[in-house]
C-alpha cells in the first residue's frame, strides 16, 4: 500500500506465544485478520486491488466503496495501544453500551464478562469483524436497541 501512494492503516494487537521449543515471544497482529483499512478515491480503487493478497473491496449497497466512519477508524489509532485490545468473535446478542470516557470514547458495543474483567466488544459492522476492549463500568452509558442512549 505505501509503495502505491495509499494511505492505509492496519490495527495490530500483541500476543504472547510459547514455541514449541519452550521460548516465549511477543507478536504484533492483525486485530481484524484479513482486512486493511485504506483512505482512497472511487478512482484509486485500481491501485488498492493491484496490491498482492488484496482480493476485494468491501462494498455497500450498488457495489459502490462503503467507508468507515472517519471518527471510528481515529478512535482506533487512538486508543488502542492504551487499551488490553484482542479479536473477538462476532456477537449478534447482548447489552449494548457506548463508551463515554477514556480513549475509544464514542463506539459502542456489546458488553460482556470475561472472568473478572468487563469487557466490550465493539463491532466493525460494515467487515462483520469485532474487537473485545477492557474497559471500566462507570465508563459505559446503556443504549437501547435502536442506538439512542437511555435516559
Amino acid at each position: 500500500m505505501a509503495q502505491r501512494g495509499v494511505e492505509h492503516y492496519l490495527p495490530l494487537y500483541r500476543s504472547q506465544r510459547k514455541w514449541s521449543d519452550g521460548s516465549k515471544v511477543t507478536l504484533d497482529l492483525p486485530l481484524f485478520p484479513g482486512y486493511i483499512f485504506a483512505c482512497i478515491k472511487r478512482a484509486e480503487r485500481v491501485r488498492v486491488l493491484e496490491v498482492p493478497g488484496v482480493l476485494t473491496i468491501v462494498g455497500g449497497t450498488g457495489r459502490e466503496p462503503a467507508p468507515l466512519p472517519e471518527t471510528e477508524i481515529e478512535a482506533l489509532r487512538a486508543g488502542l495501544h492504551l487499551r488490553n485490545a484482542e479479536p473477538h468473535p462476532l456477537l449478534s446478542v447482548g447489552q449494548r453500551a457506548r463508551i463515554q470516557s477514556g480513549p475509544l470514547a464514542g463506539l459502542a458495543g456489546i458488553v460482556v464478562r470475561i472472568k473478572n474483567s468487563l469487557r466490550v466488544v465493539l463491532t466493525m459492522d460494515l467487515i462483520m469483524q469485532s474487537v473485545s476492549v477492557e474497559v471500566d463500568g462507570n465508563e459505559l452509558e446503556p443504549l437501547t436497541p435502536g442506538g439512542f442512549a437511555l435516559a
